[in-house]
């Protein structure tokens, strides 16, 4: 199959790479960088550089890629977290999120791909109210703490345009495992699991000045998200059923 993987330097793209190769898929792979080309050129991907929020580079390269799936994994972050300021964060992720994600729908289409794969986000997108646990039928956040305003509404574009779009689709998948928990479960596991100190316990009003309302918000209310549907409808399963078999394998 031709494949079309944008971002296939990133943080899943250069995993994505090896996984499609190795089973026989025809990928073109694109990067920002020149330097990262004969990279993956090495790993038997045909490059293709190109800012993804360049409408005509993007759409000569899939003409030129003619591939039957397109594969959506652009993101830009870079540098250290900033949970405070969580938008100025993701502003690049997010213009990649609508502007990147409007360039590669429109290229997919006019070159007659009959699918596209787009990564979004679960977790602290959706709603802070209810049961612990949401599936894809749960609505996202309709009150998001102000510091994530920006960002959700860069995957709320993501999620309507590409379900919205004229090549085949089957909907959305929460892709997780099988495990959900909050922070103050899978944390001190965590620490453990790298041989770090137990977190310290702290009154969300100390932290806040430190975290932002985003970052208390995400310690504290962020709900997690089912993987029924995708275990159903696709046959899925993780290669860790739990966060913890992850923390002590997977680091």
């Amino acid at each position: 199959m031709r494949i079309f993987l944008a971002g296939a330097t990133g943080a899943l793209g250069r995993r994505l790479v090896p996984l499609l190769v190795t089973v026989g898929h025809r990928v073109t792979g694109t990067t920002r960088s020149a330097a990262k080309a004969a990279e993956l050129r090495s790993l038997g991907v045909e490059p293709a550089v190109l800012d993804g929020l360049d409408g005509d580079a993007v759409k000569a390269a899939v003409a030129a890629a003619q591939p039957e799936v397109v594969v959506h994994q652009l993101t830009a972050l870079s540098g250290p977290p900033n949970i405070r300021k969580f938008d100025d964060w993701f502003a690049a992720t997010n213009r990649l999120r609508t502007e990147g994600t409007d360039h590669l729908l429109t290229a997919a289409i006019a070159s007659g791909a009959r699918r596209f794969v787009a990564q979004s986000f679960t977790g602290w997108t959706n709603e802070r109210t209810g049961g612990p646990v949401k599936t894809e039928l749960d609505p996202l956040d309709p009150h998001p703490t102000a510091a994530s305003r920006c960002s959700l509404a860069a995957i709320r574009h993501l999620e309507a345009a590409v379900t919205g779009a004229a090549v085949e689709q089957t909907g959305i998948f929460n892709i997780v495992d099988d495990d959900p928990a909050p922070v103050s479960e899978w944390l001190p596991y965590l620490a453990a699991a790298i041989g770090a100190k137990p977190p310290m316990r702290m009154p969300s009003w100390l932290m806040r000045p430190l975290l932002g309302e985003h970052g208390i918000a995400l310690m504290t209310s962020s709900r997690g998200s089912s993987n029924a549907k995708a275990k159903r409808e696709l046959g899925w399963s993780p290669t860790y059923p739990s966060w913890r078999q992850g923390f002590e394998d997977g680091l």
